[in-house]
């Protein structure tokens, strides 16, 4: 017999006729992202200083009682939103930041809505077979050995850690030493060879996997920042040789047509820290700057520069793929797994967000041609930056090949005198370098939404902040 409710039992509503909370918090959401997206053209790229100020206003305790989600949002669209530095927009011009494409950015609301752990494919199937057809896509644009690996991971420092890891794996097989199981005390060494103006996150990785910041090799380099061929020490089957494709400050390559057939024949690991540089290879304008990086035997790049696909995503390929496995491959009696390829022994991470979903989007919104336009229009935008500086009288050090541009004002006071009157005015953000003992403004130019008009606003910017 069945029981009836007592008559003063509450009688719930159908799940149909329940609101669920979510809806206006997520309709909430959007709507603040879009009137943040609507002010970009307006807001300056640099938070206001009352903006900064007010961020006073999150430091407070951890409340004792719960805080409605609505509310949550208001304070983060209230004190956050102001607060933010401008990289929607196209004259963020600091960091070779990107933009994050239209396609990305969807994607990304996305999987945090699935909220998938793209660890095993058990665990996400769509968000796994994405990130596969992702850095396949990856690996065509790159044009990289088919036999290539990859593995999809936080940005371009923990892609050179992840590759990186894979050459010492190797190499110390090699040498008949297993570092996974026997660790690095009195194994045989490796010598680690580097340009004299490797980026700072290689010397960061080489920290983090032992081998050391500064127990390396240096090579000189020439006047843009490039690695000397003429200048290469001795390398052997225990040598990682380091290349550069594209120079956080110059854009310069190293010449990897001139310096991989020496290294293969002797052995070495190459090892190819390209951040934005590699792109160039999906653009036909640019692709002959990357001549001979395909010999390499490890790549890391970023997706969230010239992809524009959005923090945080970056990527390690790998030629051997095995050597990426025996680096990275976790085991575990509770992991009992497929025959499937398995994120979580390619890449440092067991628990990790889908962030493969997001690069198969940018990439598949953008396709060959759209990529290559990207590399192609920056660039141009780039040459354009110099060409109106050095018109103006100021000095342009660097050869402008690809999308970065160091300009000189004068002395290095007036030249920090005008970065921090650029920054101050809002209209578009650019940061200071030291490079080869000259300080100088560098522009980067890396956004997908930089437009012609973003330039020329941004240029008239410049210009008075020189001249005041």
């Amino acid at each position: 017999m069945p029981v009836s409710c007592p008559s003063h039992s509450p009688v719930m509503p159908s799940s149909a006729e329940t609101p669920d909370p979510r809806t206006a918090l997520l309709e909430g959401a959007a709507q603040a992202a879009i009137s943040y997206l609507a002010e970009e053209d307006t807001r300056p790229v640099a938070p206001r200083p009352e903006a900064l100020t007010a961020l006073d206003a999150l430091r407070a305790p951890l409340p004792e009682e719960p805080t409605s989600a609505k509310d949550v949002l208001h304070l983060l669209d209230t004190y956050g939103s102001p607060a933010t530095v401008g990289k929607t927009g196209g004259r963020n011009f600091g960091f070779v930041n990107g933009g994050c494409l239209p396609a990305a950015l969807a994607a990304s609301w996305l999987v945090s809505t699935w909220d998938q752990n793209a660890a095993f494919f058990v665990q996400s199937p769509a968000a796994i077979t994405m990130e596969e057809v992702a850095l396949e896509w990856v690996r065509q644009l790159l044009g990289l050995p088919e036999e290539t690996a990859g593995a999809v991971v936080t940005g371009a420092t923990m892609a050179n850690f992840t590759a990186l890891a894979a050459a010492r794996h190797a190499l110390l097989e090699r040498a008949g030493w297993n570092a996974d199981d026997d660790g690095l005390f009195g194994a045989p060494p490796i010598t680690v060879v580097v340009g004299a103006e490797a980026h700072a996150s290689v010397a960061k990785t080489l920290g983090m996997l032992g081998m050391g910041r500064k127990r390396v090799v240096r090579v000189p380099v020439d006047g843009q920042g490039r690695m000397r061929a003429d200048a290469l020490p001795r390398l052997d089957e225990r040598t990682i040789l380091c290349l550069q494709a594209g120079n956080v400050n110059t854009g310069a390559f190293d010449p990897a047509a001139e310096i991989c057939p020496i290294a293969r024949a002797a052995g070495a690991w190459i090892h190819v820290d390209g951040a934005f540089g590699l792109w160039a290879a999906a653009s036909p304008a640019y692709r002959w700057l990357t001549e001979g990086f395909e010999q390499a035997d490890s790549w890391a790049t970023d997706a969230h520069k010239w992809p524009n696909v959005g923090y945080d995503c970056g990527i390690a390929m790998v030629r051997d793929a095995a050597a990426l496995r025996g680096a990275m491959s976790i085991q575990a009696s509770y992991l009992a797994l497929g025959d499937h390829r398995e994120p979580s022994d390619y890449n440092p991470e067991l628990s990790r967000r889908a962030r493969g979903v997001e690069l198969w989007a940018g990439l598949r919104s953008l396709g060959k041609k759209g990529m290559a336009e990207i590399v192609e229009r920056t660039s141009r935008h780039a040459q354009r930056f110099a060409d109106r500086l050095r018109a103006a009288g100021y000095e342009i050090l660097n050869d402008v090949v690809v999308n970065q541009v160091l300009v000189s004002f004068g002395s290095a006071e007036k030249t920090l005198r005008t970065i921090a009157r650029i920054q101050k005015d809002g209209t578009c953000w650019c940061g200071s370098t030291v490079w080869q003992g000259h300080t100088a403004m560098r522009i980067s130019v890396s956004s997908w939404a930089t437009s012609d008009d973003d330039v020329e606003r941004s240029l008239a910017a410049m210009l008075r902040a020189a001249e005041g």
